[in-house]
């Protein structure tokens, strides 16, 4: 059935916390395959500028009866995050989590709503933001304008600058969904069937962290610092073992377009994707 926009709207900023340590950051390291010690080391610990789609995140909000919303049929369409300063490693962080804009695709194609949700540390420090778009494919059709929509950044019509492989292991997802994403689909094959998958799908997550590690190997020396944006949406899944290749195009002073494929399958798997580096 059409949603109701003014339920979102209108809807209380959602204030998650989260209490991040060593181990945590870690965890979630290994689960986008990194191995560079400065990542898996608590001497020295860094943490992955990906990391920052885990921190302070409110769950799966679309089950919320309040909001009206047939969340068997949502997809994640995309993410963004900016970040404002090293993402840390302990410490507690509060999330602020807001809806909006919203379009409307009409009744047959559902419809997008944006959440935006800004990181703190409990120091004060504005850590990130993160924001995701969410393609509800059974709520379209309320009245609503799908003018206004930001448009997809354009991938050059040229070959990429660089490119950046890196390998997933069989066991990935079910070493990514230790960091919050306990989905069944990406570790019951019999839910993955129900689900149309011939057997369980990495975590779409994961596989931007991936990319971020791409990323950040090619255009920021492995300094997690340098990486300051990166954008994204997603275009298929990747079975755990399959190689992500990352292509990459330099478009000016601190900015690059990219894209990822599963080499086994020559597919994208992201789309459109926008950094911004130092």
């Amino acid at each position: 059935m059409p949603l109701d926009p003014d339920i979102f709207l209108s809807h209380p900023p959602i204030e998650t916390r989260q209490r991040i340590t060593p181990n945590k950051v870690i965890l979630y390291a290994l689960g986008v395959g990194a191995t560079e010690l400065p990542f898996v080391y608590e001497d020295g610990l860094k943490a992955l500028p990906g990391m920052a789609v885990i921190m302070a995140y409110p769950g799966f909000i679309w089950r919320d009866p309040k909001l009206g919303v047939d969340w068997k049929k949502i997809l994640h369409g995309e993410t963004s995050v900016t970040c404002h300063a090293p993402l840390p490693t302990s410490g507690e962080l509060i999330g602020s989590s807001t809806f909006g804009p919203i379009f409307d695709k009409g009744a047959a194609k559902g419809a997008v709503v944006y959440q935006t949700r800004e990181i703190h540390h409990e120091d004060g420090t504005h850590v990130a933001t993160v924001r995701n778009a969410t393609f509800l494919r059974g709520d379209g059709g309320y009245g609503g304008s799908s003018d206004g929509q930001p448009a997809p950044h354009a991938i050059p019509d040229r070959a990429p600058d660089i490119v950046h492989t890196l390998t997933t292991a069989e066991n990935q997802a079910l070493i990514y969904r230790l960091s919050g994403d306990m989905n069944p689909l990406h570790a019951d094959p019999a839910v993955a069937q129900a689900a149309g998958f011939p057997r369980p799908i990495l975590h779409g997550l994961c596989t931007f962290g991936i990319a971020g590690r791409s990323l950040l190997a090619a255009l920021g020396d492995n300094a997690p610092e340098r990486i300051k944006r990166i954008d994204a949406r997603f275009s298929s899944p990747v079975f755990p073992g399959e190689t992500i290749q990352t292509e990459i195009w330099r478009e000016g002073d601190g900015t690059a377009a990219f894209r990822a494929k599963v080499v086994e399958r020559d597919l994208v798997v992201l789309n459109n994707g926008y950094t911004e580096f130092q």
